[in-house]
Formats: C-alpha cells, structure tokens, sequence
C-alpha cells in the first residue's frame, strides 16, 4: 500500500534522504523512528506528495504520488506534526469541511463526521472551537480528519508530541484499533508507544533505511542473539575466567563484568535458546550451582526497542 525506489531528496550540497527503499503492506501498522534530523518527516513529506524527490518514486495504493496526485491522496489520511486546525472552527465544522474538501456528499459527510466524532471521543466538544480545545483534544480532531473520508493509507507524523501521559494514552489507545481496516505509517520519538503498536519497524539514521523488522527481530539481531532467545542477567562471585567458561557454554557470546559497586561480584548477560521444558533462568542457575559461584541476582532480561535504536543509529554509544 505503501512503497519508496530509491527516494532521495537533497538541498543544496546536503542529502536529507539517501536512495531510501520501503514497502508497507496492507493492514501492517508500521514505525518510522530515526534521531533527529535523520529525515524521518522530508521522508513522509515525499510519500504523501507534499514535497517532491529529488530522485526516485513513491506510491500509494499503486498510485504514484507525483504522476497521479488524485488517485494517491484518495488514498490517504495525512496527519503532519503539529497537527494544522483552523481555530475559529467548530469541531463538527471544521470536520464537515474537511469531508467536503474529499468529495463526500451532503449525506455522507453527515454520516461519516458523526461516526469520526463517536470513534475520536470527540462528542463531548464537538461545537467548541478548535482554539478553546485542550492539546489532546486538538490532537484527536486532527486525527478525526484523516480519518473521515476512511481512506485506506494513514501516514502520521508524531501523533503524540506534546500530549501528557494521560492524553497519550488515550490517542494510543486510539491509534491502536486502527490496523487491519488501515494501512498506518507512524512516526513517533516515544519508542514505549510505537513498541506496543506497531507490527513492525523501520529505523532510518542519516537518511538511510538502518534496520527494518519486528521489535522481536530487531532485538534478537542488535543484542547478537537468534530469534526466540532468551536473555538473562546473572550477578555472582566467582573466579573471572571459570566464570566466563561456564557461561560461554550456554552462549559463547556471553558477556561478563565487574558487578556495580565491585567487591569480587560479577555480572554476566548470556542468550539462552528456547528450551521447551525449563525456564531459561534455571539452565542459567543450574550450570552457577555445578560451577559453585554464589549468585544474588537472576533474571530475564528484556531487550527494548530504546536500546536497538541507540545501538543503530548511534555506533559510538555503550551497548
């Protein structure tokens, strides 16, 4: 539904987008992450039609987003940061307008502005003014407009900047319910938020695509681990180096470290493969128990999305 060949889009002598390939499915709920300044919005910009390449194509829903700008935007709910309102509008007005503009007719626009209002928990406010509104609020009749015309492509530009826990929640929830009947390309620096949405993620970091995956995926290949591992965190004393051998034979990239607070304790991270009948966390207790080490801390260890997309776009930061 969504596509890019070779998207490049350069100002003056600097490339903002390198040559970028992407393809988002039908019903997928994607992630677009990447730092600042990585090019995550000239990119959006340039699959919605709202800024032309410098070379390469995008399409929506087959379309091509320069050749056929009508059928593309057809197709599409574009909500970019800062989510742009008229503040003088009503809620139910602005939102009338907006399926106007779309080519719904007078019956349709009726139907489907009530039905966006009831989805967007926009019915308690929808004949205040766009300007008396709280952010949240803003936020969710901006979203409410992608939406009214129920195009089958959403691509979203920080939905949630700005808002406080409970507004993010709220639009999470929100967004949440929007794949399958949608295709949703999201991009959000809150890596919680896009980890519990999103079916898959794409990282890009100086303009370039770095990483494409499920966070399982993603985790497993930045930690060095195969997929459907599990990882634990051991703390425990014993000689360095018999330390390392014992748990070098669960997972030869076991990593190993003074302890925090030192004092002859050390502290090992390992992968241990999916085992069908035991916890990983007691192969790892078995194997300190036969080795004689003391331990004062096992778990399992869950890798984050955080620590994949520092590890990527930031080479130089501590694992």
């Amino acid at each position: 539904m969504i596509s890019a060949a070779s998207l490049t889009k350069k100002f003056g002598p600097v490339t903002a987008v390198d040559g970028l390939c992407l393809e988002v499915a039908a019903g997928e709920v994607v992630g677009f992450l990447g730092p600042n300044g990585a090019g995550k919005t000239t990119t959006l910009r340039m699959l919605t039609g709202a800024l032309p390449p410098t070379s390469g194509t995008a399409t929506l829903g087959g379309f091509d987003v320069l050749t056929h700008p009508a059928e593309a935007r057809r197709r599409l709910g574009y909500l970019p940061e800062g989510t742009p309102l008229y503040p003088e509008m009503r809620v139910s007005g602005y939102l009338h307008f907006v399926a106007r503009l779309q080519g719904l007719s007078a019956a349709e626009r009726k139907r489907r502005v009530d039905e966006v209002i009831d989805a967007c928990g926009l019915a308690p406010v929808r004949r205040r003014t766009v300007a008396r509104l709280s952010k949240g609020n803003r936020q969710r009749v901006g979203l409410a407009s992608t939406l009214v015309h129920r195009p089958p492509v959403l691509v979203l530009d920080e939905p949630t900047s700005g808002l406080d826990p409970a507004q993010t929640v709220a639009v999470r929830q929100l967004l949440g319910g929007l794949g399958g009947e949608h295709t949703v390309l999201l991009s959000s620096h809150l890596l919680p938020e896009v980890q519990r949405m999103a079916d898959r993620v794409l990282i890009l970091a100086h303009g370039k695509l770095v990483a494409s995956g499920t966070v399982a995926e993603l985790t497993a290949a930045a930690g060095g681990a195969a997929a459907g591992s599990v990882r634990v965190r051991v703390e425990l004393r014993g000689e360095p180096a018999r330390v390392r051998e014992v748990l070098r034979a669960l997972d030869p990239a076991a990593e190993v470290e003074e302890a925090p607070g030192g004092g002859g304790w050390l502290s090992g991270v390992l992968a241990v493969p999916p085992l069908p009948a035991t916890d990983a966390r007691e192969a790892v207790a078995e194997a300190c128990a036969a080795g004689g080490f003391r331990v004062r801390e096992l778990r399992r260890e869950e890798a984050t999305l955080e620590a994949v997309f520092v590890r990527l776009t930031d080479p130089g930061a501590a694992p």
